[in-house]
């Protein structure tokens, strides 16, 4: 196990993240700091960085170190981007910080924070054709990828802060309507916009909105507080935009859900959004990645070989980290898995679900004893919390939720005895359905791995009228596996409405 750490310094904030890299060529994140520097506030005078905004940044990144080297990181990445690619002095604030910190900041290139952003993205989202627009302080990224494959990018040379500061004469509404038309100005000038793929799906990186991504989760009670792959429709977009338009910066920082370090530029990320939305008229949501140049930067580190071709089973990265990362039984997962999908075909017949669920099977298959990480008394319920704060990578939200429901059924318990209720406000009555019969599956899987020794290999099941005779195919003595499934033989008639016979 090998920690890094990565600075991130921005044109308004600076990030530190530490991680855990593995030698499996996993990662998992340990700690971050965040503190807002608006190091690109008032460059575009004369494009010099203001010795106040240098000092409190050197401040910032001396905490940085102090932080990383309690932790006892074998390598620091700092990477510097849009305010210090283009700041006069550049090289003496770069000098300073070294002398000051004993940091040595890369500052990178226009393309090589663009690779790092997609590199974040294209590895944590299962979504195969994207346009990709990161809103950062001083400038605002815009990524088009098709079939996982970079197509264009371009680096506009605004962001919320410089927006801000350009229209601050203005008043609040008349300044949101000169950026909108300032900002599709510069959209015009990309005629690669004009030619995306018609299954384009747009994807938002950066602090502004993620905020976006709380605001809307407060304002409809989502049970889930998971900024990484949740959706906004354009509808619900127009209502905060509308709202926020015309807020002063004293009103804004009243929002629930809004950083009061970011208040004062939150309308200028979202005026940003709008423009893009009228300019290309085809989205009709905003998905919020979570992740972007530092988990690029970090994905780089632990699996080198993206740095070719990304990631090419985003979910089962994902979920191997977490088993790696708690030393589970990873063969007793896999097993659990491959019987769960005997049975998923096998039953298919009564279950009828189609191959989306498989999904969600598989994140309830491999990770139902991620709980006894935990404790092993109701550590489905473990399993279930676990699952639902994951952060798994390559999966939608609600999918997510019904594997973390269904992976908590595979114990005992029916589900009206987990505490999840507020979970299940957000499926449907085929949805709930759906998770119970899982839950099933994974309960009769892992019943028949009861000893983890692999005896069950394989499943045939015969649908007579009523009742499900179940055969199994053993390699050893099977007494244990047979008889712990046969608990489970009330929550399968609830689940498929059919009696179930285990030979």
């Amino acid at each position: 196990m090998v920690k890094i750490a990565i600075i991130d310094l921005g044109s308004n904030s600076a990030r530190l993240v530490i991680a855990d890299i593995m030698p499996t060529g996993h990662f998992i994140v340990i700690d971050e700091l965040k503190e807002p520097v608006r190091l690109a506030q008032d460059m575009e005078i004369d494009g010099f960085l203001r010795p106040i905004r240098m000092q409190q940044t050197i401040k910032t990144l001396k905490t940085f170190r102090t932080l990383y080297e309690s932790h006892g990181v074998a390598k620091v990445f700092a990477y510097a981007t849009a305010a210090v690619r283009h700041a006069k002095n550049q090289k003496s604030f770069i000098d300073e910080v070294q002398s000051a910190c004993g940091i040595k900041l890369q500052v990178l290139s226009q393309e090589e924070e663009a690779m790092f952003v997609y590199q974040g993205v294209i590895n944590s989202m299962d979504v195969p054709k994207g346009l990709i627009v990161d809103i950062g302080g001083g400038s605002t990224k815009m990524i088009y990828y098709n079939r996982r494959v970079m197509i264009a990018q371009d680096t506009l040379p605004f962001g919320a802060v410089t927006l801000s500061e350009k229209f601050n004469k203005f008043s609040p509404e008349e300044a949101q309507n000169a950026i909108v038309q300032f900002v599709t100005e510069h959209l015009e000038q990309l005629p690669w916009l004009k030619e995306l793929d018609p299954e384009t799906k747009l994807i938002g990186v950066g602090g502004s909105l993620r905020n976006l991504g709380k605001i809307s989760r407060r304002l409809k009670r989502y049970p889930l507080d998971m900024a990484h792959n949740y959706h906004i429709s354009f509808t619900e977009f127009e209502t905060i935009y509308d709202t926020i338009k015309p807020l002063p910066p004293e009103k804004l920082m009243r929002i629930k859900g809004l950083s009061s370090a970011r208040a004062d530029i939150f309308p200028a990320a979202l005026s940003v959004i709008e423009a893009i939305k009228h300019y290309v008229s085809q989205f009709e949501e905003i998905i919020i990645s979570g992740a972007g140049l530092r988990e690029g930067a970090m994905f780089r580190y632990a699996c080198p070989s993206v740095s070719e071709k990304p990631i090419s089973d985003i979910l089962g990265h994902s979920i191997y980290t977490l088993l790696h990362h708690f030393d589970m039984n990873i063969q007793h997962a896999e097993h659990v898995f491959d019987l769960s999908m005997q049975l998923f075909r096998q039953l298919k017949v009564i279950h009828k679900l189609p191959r989306p669920y498989v999904k969600v099977l598989r994140v309830a298959a491999m990770l139902h004893d991620i709980g006894q990480a935990l404790k092993f008394y109701d550590h489905h319920k473990h399993s279930m919390y676990m699952i639902l704060n994951s952060n798994l990578y390559g999966i939608p939200q609600k999918d997510l939720i019904m594997g973390a429901i269904a992976a908590a059924l595979h114990y005992k318990d029916g589900l009206e005895q987990l505490d999840c209720q507020k979970y299940l406000e957000l499926l449907t009555e085929e949805e709930i359905s759906a998770v119970r019969k899982l839950g099933v599956i994974v309960r009769i899987a892992e019943c028949f791995d009861r000893s983890c020794g692999g005896v069950i290999v394989g499943i045939t099941c015969d649908v007579l009228g009523d009742s499900v005779i179940m055969k199994t195919k053993s390699e050893g003595d099977c007494t244990l596996e047979i008889k712990d499934a046969l608990g489970a033989l009330g929550e399968f008639k609830r689940a498929f409405k059919k009696n179930l016979e285990i030979l």
